[in-house]
């Protein structure tokens, strides 16, 4: 447009341009919310390979827990592969199996059992078996059979039978749950409440399905009480099973038997693993 023989143009501002500026700030948030989501799932997803320097420093990264899983996760996936550059991290796999973090623990218990011939590891699972925590057990109890080690013999067997949950404090039990609830590790099982009116919770130190109720809501009790008992999982009693029969004894086929008879309501891969197991100590015995 010409207006007094110079030149100019006219700036036409409509509803729509409006709308495209007043979004521009709204998308660039958007951008950064995908952006972050991704960076977070990309630096805490397992299955991203570390460099060994990675894997040295997430080792020793106590303050982010799920680095140092990763990282152990990642030297199984080396032992795996037969890869001996994983002998490197020994001593500070070793030092997570007496780390307070129960996690460290158990993760470090189930790696130990990928090298047969390490006998630093070894050692270290004969500590993890006398563990506090019954997963932990079962993890080392698990890993030794692969060093052809019966010393976790019986943690094997006790993973056929119900696991009793005790009470540490003294007072009145409050739970929701019925009998049969599937259970996660650290799923709530039930508050006490203490004289001084203190809550205490009581949480599942496995995953498996609440067998009985023995401490029901409402009911006292105090240190060393039963509270309930929990199954096994499907997963550790398969793994037991295995365990057993490379390394149980006679004396140990009572408590596999109601598993392969049907008696203890199981799946059919657990019914045949069951009587797999029976016939490799029965004919081991013969042997001996």
């Amino acid at each position: 447009m010409t207006v007094n023989g110079h030149s100019s143009q006219l700036k036409i501002t409509t509803p729509e341009v409006k709308r495209v500026r007043a979004s521009g700030p709204i998308l660039i948030l958007a951008v950064l919310f995908v952006a972050g989501a991704f960076l977070t799932w990309y630096f805490t997803w397992f299955g991203r390979d570390l460099s060994d320097a990675d894997i040295s420093q997430y080792l020793v990264d106590e303050k982010h827990p799920r680095r140092v899983q990763h990282a152990l996760l990642q030297v199984q996936h080396r032992l795996e592969r037969g890869d001996p550059t994983a002998k490197q991290w020994y001593p500070q796999i070793v030092g997570l199996a007496g780390h307070p973090e129960t996690e460290f623990r158990l993760t470090a218990a189930w790696l130990m059992g990928f090298d047969s011939k390490a006998t630093d590891l070894h050692h270290a699972l004969l500590k993890l078996v006398r563990d506090p925590e019954p997963i932990v057990r079962r993890n080392a109890a698990l890993a030794l059979v692969r060093f052809a080690d019966p010393s976790g013999r019986t943690e094997l067997v006790a993973m056929l039978s119900p696991y009793v949950v005790i009470a540490t404090e003294e007072g009145g039990v409050a739970s929701t749950l019925t009998e049969g609830a599937p259970l996660a590790r650290g799923t709530l099982l039930a508050r006490i409440k203490r004289p001084d009116d203190k809550l205490v919770e009581v949480r599942s130190p496995l995953p498996g399905k609440l067998e009985r109720i023995v401490a029901p809501s409402g009911s006292e009790v105090v240190p060393g009480a039963a509270i309930m008992t929990i199954n096994s999982d499907e997963d550790s009693l398969w793994e037991a099973l295995r365990g057993l029969a490379l390394i149980g004894e006679p004396q140990d086929v009572p408590a596999i038997e109601p598993y392969a008879s049907g008696s203890v309501a199981s799946s059919d891969r657990i019914k045949q693993q069951a009587a797999l197991t029976i016939k490799a100590i029965q004919s081991r015995a013969k042997q001996n």
